[in-house]
């Protein structure tokens, strides 16, 4: 009960605002859509940080997003919150049929693959209907494959994707042996795309190991900037070997912080 009226009582927010805050009411679907999406982003960093006190705030500008699309819906007399909850909920009886119906599905493999074949029988045209375009391209490729495991489109084990991320490999130097720039971005696609498949055997998501090791190198260049300034240096001044010695340095200063 309180959930409910809590959410009404965004909902009367939202509205207030629309009418009486000259910047609210001056947004659209299409000037909220980067927000959105920066939100999102903000989401995911609190989710890597496992800060559950950002994780609530960043729910919490999220669910602000869908109550202020669904207030611009409803002016246009499109739909409304309620219809968004309304379409969510059936949906999610319909397409678990292991839970609602008398659908067998005992392991979430199984669950994906009921779940893929619904939407087909629901209109979509294929298996990859769906993935967004804007997607980042690694957490695409992964989606992707995802997708085409549910028909058996998938390998038998890791051991198999690795040969076939060798096999990319050779075919990316044999493409830059020939200076060949189109064919080498084209192998390195398929390089990239084979690396994310061997994650997935590994069970490791691509985008997340990525951005750790992003995060990663970012912590230690900024150590050797902070230790370059300790002792006078500038990095642009240094030779290759000074700036790997001072890496490895920072390197085994982190390795050695207590945890």
């Amino acid at each position: 009960m309180t959930d409910k009226v809590d959410l009404q009582r965004l909902v009367t927010i939202m509205d207030e605002l629309r009418e009486k805050c000259p910047w609210d009411r001056k947004q659209t679907i299409t000037s909220l859509k980067p927000m959105t999406i920066e939100e999102t982003y903000e989401l995911a960093d609190a989710i890597d940080s496992c800060n559950w006190q950002q994780i609530k705030e960043e729910l919490g500008d999220l669910l602000l997003h869908i109550v202020f699309y669904s207030k611009i819906a409803r002016e246009e007399s499109a739909f409304s919150l309620q219809d968004v909850i309304t379409t969510i909920c059936e949906k999610l009886i319909h397409r678990h049929p292991h839970v609602y119906g008398e659908v067998v599905a005992p392991t979430a493999d199984d669950v994906k693959k009921n779940w893929e074949q619904i939407k087909l029988q629901g209109g979509k045209t294929s298996v990859l209907s769906g993935i967004p375009s804007i997607m980042p391209a690694l957490a695409k490729a992964t989606r992707i494959q995802e997708k085409v495991k549910q028909v058996g489109f998938e390998w038998q084990n890791a051991d198999e994707v690795w040969d076939k991320v060798m096999e990319e490999t050779n075919e990316l130097h044999e493409a830059i042996s020939f200076n060949d720039a189109i064919h080498i971005e084209e192998e390195f696609g398929d390089v990239l795309f084979s690396l994310v498949n061997f994650a997935r055997f590994l069970n490791i998501d691509a985008e997340t190991a990525l951005e750790k090791t992003n995060k990663k190198f970012i912590s230690r260049f900024k150590g050797m900037e902070k230790l370059a300034n300790e002792q006078g240096l500038n990095l642009a001044n240094l030779s290759l070997p000074e700036l790997d010695a001072l890496w490895n340095k920072v390197k085994t200063q982190i390795k050695n912080e207590p945890s």
